[in-house]
């Protein structure tokens, strides 16, 4: 790294100090650089890469550009950062203009710490929000994945870093679609219907926690949560699986280590809580269909009931094209059969999800074959679950990878769950996204597939306001939660 061409490429991606310390001294910036970043780097994350990776960054760029996740809360860098940008470019500062127009983020993480960064961005309403790249060092990956950033955990040497730099400087901005959630329930005659998280944690990232008694969504006599996702929701068996391997690796920290042994536990959980012979080991009172009431609305439309086949046991409302890993539970729908059913291609930025279920774990194989999908509901601008008097106590539900135990009241107090279109963020995404934009036919956005398959279609039974995802202050980690845990 001690060549001219090295030090002259990181110059294109370092901020100088007097833009990242308020106070500090303006020794004189003559260069521009072309991909000023921001690096958040959870450094518990991928075994010891996150660490690896700290340390590699925190050498080749200037050191307070690069955050350790357990350290610095990102709201308040962020926060800090754009406030001193704000008073230099008062003073008439060009350069610090320049670093404002260019700056792009790099999170290096799990996809709940991707989500966390999302969310930290959307709430902070900056001038000019940077775009995020993600580093993949979580189990599944499925953000990075969808924007071409692969889905392996990374190497931590200097020439990989460099590469990735690299990347992310030629990548492209993409809008991706902001998903609101909110549950509202009658405040229980006894016990608590506060979300538990595994081992009873407090749910931490995009935190779907109980709003304060202040907050303008809060109703007397009633319990309101609210949260927001990016990737996915889902409800049901997968979620009751991500839970227990979740539950399993808090007991257990020695032995999630690396990517490969989380896949196979994973998959071992899946057995053995039935998520493979669901029909045979759990009650029907997991069906869907059994478990809550589902509405619909489409474009500028009126609520509609959403049919639930009784087999389905796992629903997903998906934003982006990559769940469990990298699959895609939508596919590619036949044109014909699309227009037959009012459906669309599916696009990360077209204000609509799409509303995926699944009857168990052999259902969600057929992921891995050509064609393969699960059974395709519905696309939704909004979704509605009522739940039904008595039909569980419990339920488990997960947002981008980050699953929990929900209680239900036990009285007949209707539980309403209920998602929502709230704005974009940006995301960089590189010519092997996934993700597919409907500006795709601009020769500035990157190249993808539009190519739809003939496979067939569904079985039927037979076969505070709403603009506070969690940040700032309630983005925070409480301090009695270990980031090394967070996927």
């Amino acid at each position: 790294m001690g060549d001219g061409n090295s030090i002259r490429t990181l110059k294109e991606f370092s901020i100088p100090d007097y833009i990242l310390l308020p106070g500090a001294e303006n020794r004189g910036v003559y260069h521009v650089p072309a991909c000023p970043v921001v690096v958040f780097i959870n450094s518990k994350s991928g075994g010891q890469l996150g660490g690896e990776l700290f340390v590699t960054y925190s050498s080749i760029l200037n050191k307070n550009q690069v955050f350790d996740l357990g350290v610095h809360a990102p709201d308040k860098v962020l926060h800090q950062l754009y406030a001193n940008l704000a008073k230099l470019m008062h003073n008439g500062d060009n350069f610090a203009a320049e670093i404002q127009n260019r700056l792009r983020i790099i999170v290096a993480g799990g996809d709940g710490t991707a989500s966390w960064l999302l969310g930290v961005v959307s709430d902070l309403k900056l001038p000019h929000p940077p775009p995020i790249a993600t580093v993949p060092l979580g189990t599944g990956n499925n953000l990075p994945f969808a924007f071409g950033w692969g889905k392996k955990n990374p190497t931590t040497d200097i020439q990989s870093v460099v590469s990735f730099l690299n990347h992310v400087k030629a990548a492209k901005e993409m809008k991706i679609d902001s998903w609101h959630i909110i549950m509202r329930m009658k405040a229980p005659k006894e016990g608590s219907c506060d979300p538990i998280a595994p081992l009873e944690l407090p749910h931490a990232l995009h935190a779907f926690n109980r709003v304060s008694s202040s907050d303008k969504l809060n109703m007397e006599g009633y319990h309101t949560y609210r949260g927001g996702f990016w990737n996915y929701f889902s409800m049901g068996m997968d979620a009751q699986v991500s839970y227990a391997f979740h539950s399993e690796r808090k007991l257990h920290p020695e032995k999630f280590k690396n990517q490969l042994y989380n896949q196979s536990a994973y998959l071992k959980l899946g057995c053995t809580q039935g998520w493979f012979l669901s029909s045979l080991f759990q009650s029907s009172s997991r069906n869907i269909a059994q478990l809550t009431k589902v509405k619909i609305m489409k474009r500028q439309g009126q609520w509609e009931d959403l049919h639930i086949p009784r087999s389905i046991r796992s629903i997903v409302c998906l934003n982006l094209p990559s769940f469990s890993g990298g699959l895609n539970p939508w596919g590619k729908p036949n044109r014909k059969k699309s227009i037959y059913r009012d459906l669309t291609l599916p696009y990360v930025d077209d204000g609509l999800f799409e509303v995926v279920g699944f009857r168990d774990a052999w259902h969600g194989l057929v992921l891995f074959a050509p064609n393969g999908h699960g059974t395709r509901l519905a696309q939704a601008s909004k979704i509605r679950f009522e739940f039904h008097k008595g039909a569980a106590d419990y339920t488990f539900m997960r947002i981008d990878g980050e699953p929990w135990k929900q209680p239900l009241p036990k009285d007949d107090a209707t539980v309403v769950v209920e998602i929502s279109h709230h704005g974009q963020v940006s995301m960089l995404a590189t010519p092997l996204r996934h993700s597919k934009s409907m500006h795709d036919d601009d020769p500035s956005s990157p190249s993808v597939d539009h190519e739809e398959d003939d496979s067939s279609d569904e079985e039927d039974d037979s076969s505070e306001e709403r603009r506070k995802f969690g940040a700032a202050d309630t983005f925070k980690y409480p301090e009695e939660v270990d980031i090394a845990h967070l996927s």
